[in-house]
C-alpha cells in the first residue's frame, strides 16, 4: 500500500513545476493539472534570466541564489541548455556610472560586483556598443537558459518519476475540499496546491478581487539565430533596468537617474520599457521588453512599441543580424503592495501560490521550498 502524503498542483508553469519538485523531495506522490498540451503562460514568454542582481538584498536575493542552484541541477538532471553567463548593465552616461560605482561599493563582502572600464567591457561582449561607453556593471551569479525548452524538458523530466503524474488538456473548474473537478471527472489529495498564474479568475475570484493584485502585459521579439555561432556573451542591459529592478534601490543617486530618465525617455517611462537582450544555446537573440498594468490589457500588440524597443537596444547593443523571427506578449500576476509573492492558505488541504510577478524564473524554486518547508509537508 502507497502510504505516501498525496497533493495536486494546478498549473504546470515554472512555479507549479517548481512545487512538484519541492514535494516530491520531501517524500510527495503529486498529480500536475495544465489545461494546455503543455505550458503556453508566461513561464515560456520570457527572456530565461536567473536574474539574482535584480533582487532585493537580504531574502529575496538568498532565494534567488537557491534558485540557481537547483536550476544548475535541472539542467544537469532534465538535459536542457544552460550556461552561467554573469550579467552586463552598460553605461553611457556619468551618472549611470555613478550608480554602477554605488552599487558596487555597497556589494562589497555582499557579493560579486565590479565597476568595469570600457576597455574591460568589451572583453566581455563583443555586443556591446563602444561610441560613448563609459564602463559596466559587472556580476557573475546570473544565467541563461531558453525557457520554451527548460519548462518542456523539466517537465518530461518530473513525468518520469513514479510520484509525479501530469494531466494534461485538463482545467480545473472547481474544488471542493480536497477534491478538484474537471467537468464530470474529480481527483482528491491530501494538499491541493493553485498555481494559475495570470488566470486567477477561475479559481477563488473572491479572495483575488480582495488582494492586491494586478496584472502585467509585457512585449517581447525573439531575433534569428547569429551567424557562424556568434555569441554576445552575458546578457546585455543598459541604464533603463537600474530604475527597474529593487537591487539597485542602495544605490543613493539611483533617485536623481529616474528623474534623468523621465525627462529625456518619457515615452519609454510611458510604456513601462527597459530593454534586455539575452542568447539561448541556438544562438538566438531574446529581446524586450515594455510593462502595461491592470485588468482590462488588449489582446493587441503594438509596433510602435517594438520599434521603441528595438530603437533603444540599438543604442548600446550591435549584432551580426538583426531579423526579427518572432514577437509575442506575455502577461503576469503582479502584486500592488511591494510583496514579491501571493500565498494564501484557503483550509487546512487548499492552498494558492501565485503573484511571483516578472521573476518566477529567478524566485519559483526557492519560494516552492520554502512554502513546502513552512506548511511542514515533510515526510
Amino acid at each position: 500500500m502507497n502510504t505516501k502524503p498525496t497533493a495536486i498542483v494546478i498549473g504546470a508553469g515554472i512555479l507549479g513545476l517548481a512545487l512538484t519538485r519541492a514535494l516530491i523531495e520531501k517524500g510527495w506522490s503529486v498529480r500536475v493539472f495544465e489545461r494546455h498540451p503543455q505550458a503556453q503562460g508566461a513561464s515560456v514568454r520570457n527572456f530565461g534570466m536567473i536574474w539574482p542582481v535584480g533582487q532585493a538584498q537580504g531574502k529575496t536575493y538568498d532565494r534567488a541564489i537557491r534558485s540557481r542552484e537547483i536550476w544548475l541541477e535541472m539542467s544537469r538532471k532534465a538535459e536542457f541548455f544552460a550556461e552561467q553567463t554573469g550579467s552586463l548593465h552598460l553605461a553611457y552616461t556619468d551618472l549611470e556610472m555613478q550608480v554602477v560605482n554605488e552599487y558596487v561599493a555597497e556589494m562589497q563582502g555582499i557579493k560579486s560586483a565590479f565597476s568595469l572600464s570600457p576597455e574591460e567591457t568589451l572583453k566581455k561582449s563583443p555586443a556591446a556598443v563602444a561610441k560613448g561607453l563609459k564602463g559596466a556593471l559587472w556580476t557573475a551569479e546570473e544565467m541563461i537558459v531558453d525557457p520554451r525548452e527548460a519548462v518542456l524538458k523539466l517537465s518530461i523530466y518530473l513525468s518520469k518519476s513514479d510520484d509525479v503524474d501530469f494531466h494534461w488538456n485538463t482545467a480545473i473548474s472547481g474544488i471542493q475540499g480536497n477534491t478538484v473537478f474537471s467537468g464530470q471527472k474529480s481527483w482528491s489529495a491530501d494538499q491541493v496546491f493553485i498555481c494559475s498564474g495570470a488566470d486567477f479568475e477561475t479559481l477563488y475570484p473572491e479572495v483575488f478581487s480582495e488582494a492586491e493584485i494586478t496584472k502585467c502585459k509585457l512585449q517581447m521579439m525573439r531575433l534569428t539565430q547569429q551567424p557562424q555561432n556568434w555569441r554576445i556573451g552575458p546578457p546585455l542591459c543598459a541604464g533603463l533596468s537600474f530604475i527597474h529592478y529593487k537591487g539597485f534601490e542602495v544605490a543613493s543617486s539611483l533617485a536623481e537617474l529616474k528623474s534623468y530618465y523621465h525627462n529625456k525617455y518619457p515615452e519609454l517611462i510611458e510604456w513601462g520599457i527597459h530593454v534586455m537582450v539575452s542568447q539561448n544555446g541556438l544562438g538566438e537573440l531574446t529581446i524586450g521588453d515594455s510593462h502595461e498594468y491592470g485588468l482590462n490589457l488588449s489582446p493587441f500588440d503594438r509596433q510602435h512599441v517594438n520599434d521603441l524597443i528595438l530603437d533603444f537596444l540599438k543604442t548600446f547593443a550591435q549584432f551580426k543580424d538583426w531579423r526579427v523571427d518572432s514577437a509575442w506578449h506575455g502577461i503576469y500576476p503582479k502584486m500592488t503592495n511591494g510583496a514579491t509573492e501571493f500565498v494564501r492558505k484557503i483550509d487546512k488541504q487548499v492552498t494558492i501560490v501565485n503573484g511571483i510577478g516578472g521573476a518566477g524564473m529567478t524566485l519559483s524554486f526557492g519560494l516552492a521550498e520554502e512554502v513546502v518547508e513552512k506548511m511542514d509537508l515533510g515526510s
